[in-house]
């Protein structure tokens, strides 16, 4: 049988190189998605992400290799695979050093390590009664409620960044957020400000925040510490660079737009920013040996959506340009899905081209009458059960009202969707309008949070 080894002329053997995959097709795509309901049009990626065939596969593989000798699997397989992980996630947004990496469950997860560790600055005297936690006025709703739990209980102010929408430049945010700096400062009685928490993607309204230049001012400023709550960041936005950025600490989602099983995040913690006193809050045996030995084990659980990563990245490597040539498209297709939209029902887009990611927000008509959040959660509700759309809608009140619009759709764009679905939605509404309908004509409640 012929070697697969290459001999030098200097007589070394090395092994041949690792062919790479060949690109994925169409067809191949859709396979790996077969799993997704066919009837529906899921224009919603950006709540629960996705995760192809190939990898729900590997991932049962590690359950198994789990079941078959737990033991065998916690002492020789568990923490090996996820510094495996960790190392490819450290590659891939430029970390110094693998111990900067650690994987938890969720961007939840890594909320609650940042904010406890606050917390406990408070109770210790480290921070004073009165000093302020910075945040957006359109952060992730289970964030403000953690920075009330932790921050607010201990005795922390929150002021809050009002940002205007729809966005018509990254100028608007930076004028708003120096403006809340300011006013932690003239009312601060010498407190200071000691956390920012900063979206690089805000959930909804969706609009990619210029994050570099927020970290940079409240460095300015003498802000503390700034923690990048990048929930939809990954996968999502072009070039996610921990150097570049500058964040003392950063969170991602893997699972929204980076294929990877529910439920897997990274915290990126950066060596000189305290992260000596960041602690999971699951507090196991490994409590003490830093935060990503500490994420690493706590207790027995399911670890497979971690060790999965891997294969995630022999998937995207399939497609032309890898991560960043999958991001490049997605964006692409969605700002071009969201301008036929708009040109079909005579409204806009919610932010500009630069400032959406792989989601954009599309105006509704305002003859649809959507007058309240609840408005828009029925509406949503109402084109998932009759029309088999699935996409989020926002309300925006009449402040900063633009064209009479007071309804917006998220639309996503990922590698499985295609410009049918978007058609499916565009018909789905233009058949409301012709028919006269108004969100008044719902007069069912429904309960559920944007995600």
């Amino acid at each position: 049988m012929a070697s697969h080894d290459q001999t030098h002329t200097n007589g070394t053997v090395s092994k041949k190189p690792k062919l790479r995959p060949s690109q994925i097709t169409d067809a191949e795509i859709q396979t790996e998605f077969s799993h997704h309901d066919p009837t529906v049009a899921r224009l919603n990626n950006g709540a629960f992400g996705c995760c192809p065939s190939s990898v729900l596969r590997a991932q049962r593989e590690w359950q198994l290799k789990f079941l078959r000798q737990p033991d065998h699997f916690y002492f020789n397989y568990l923490k090996k695979g996820i510094l495996h992980s960790r190392t490819i996630i450290k590659e891939l947004v430029n970390a110094n050093h693998v111990d900067e990496i650690s994987i938890v469950d969720n961007a939840s997860t890594a909320t609650a390590i940042v904010l406890q560790q606050a917390t406990w600055a408070f109770h210790e005297g480290r921070f004073n009664k009165g000093d302020a936690v910075v945040m957006l006025h359109y952060a992730y709703g289970s964030v403000k409620k953690a920075i009330e739990a932790y921050v607010t209980r201990a005795g922390g102010r929150v002021i809050e960044v009002h940002l205007p929408f729809p966005i018509t430049s990254e100028d608007d945010i930076i004028r708003e957020f120096r403006h809340a700096l300011e006013k932690a400062k003239s009312e601060g009685n010498n407190n200071k400000v000691r956390l920012a928490v900063i979206d690089h993607v805000t959930s909804m309204p969706s609009v990619v925040i210029p994050v570099k230049k927020l970290v940079q001012i409240c460095k300015e400023e003498g802000v503390d510490q700034v923690f990048v709550d990048a929930a939809h960041a990954i996968g999502c936005i072009p070039r996610v660079d921990m150097q570049e950025i500058g964040a003392d600490i950063y969170t991602s989602n893997l699972h929204k737009w980076f294929f990877c099983p529910s439920s897997v995040a990274f915290i990126y913690a950066r060596k000189s920013a305290n992260s000596f006193d960041l602690h999971h809050p699951v507090v196991s045996h490994e409590y003490g040996n830093g935060l990503a030995i500490e994420s690493a084990w706590i207790g027995n659980r399911d670890y497979s959506a971690q060790l999965v990563v891997p294969t995630v990245m022999e998937f995207v490597n399939r497609f032309e340009g890898g991560i960043e040539g999958i991001k490049k498209r997605n964006h692409d297709r969605v700002i071009e899905m969201g301008e036929m939209l708009v040109e079909a029902w005579g409204t806009h887009l919610g932010t500009p081209h630069n400032m959406s990611a792989s989601m954009v927000m599309v105006g509704l008509p305002s003859c649809l009458g959507i007058m309240s959040d609840c408005d828009a959660m029925n509406l949503r509700t109402y084109l998932r059960e009759f029309f088999k759309v699935e996409v989020p809608i926002y309300f925006r009140d009449g402040v900063g009202e633009v064209g009479g619009v007071t309804g917006y759709a998220r639309i996503s764009y990922q590698v499985y969707n295609k410009v049918e679905d978007y058609y499916k939605f565009r018909d789905a509404i233009n058949k409301l309008v012709s028919d006269g309908f108004t969100c008044a004509d719902l007069n069912t409640s429904t309960n559920g949070t944007v995600v």
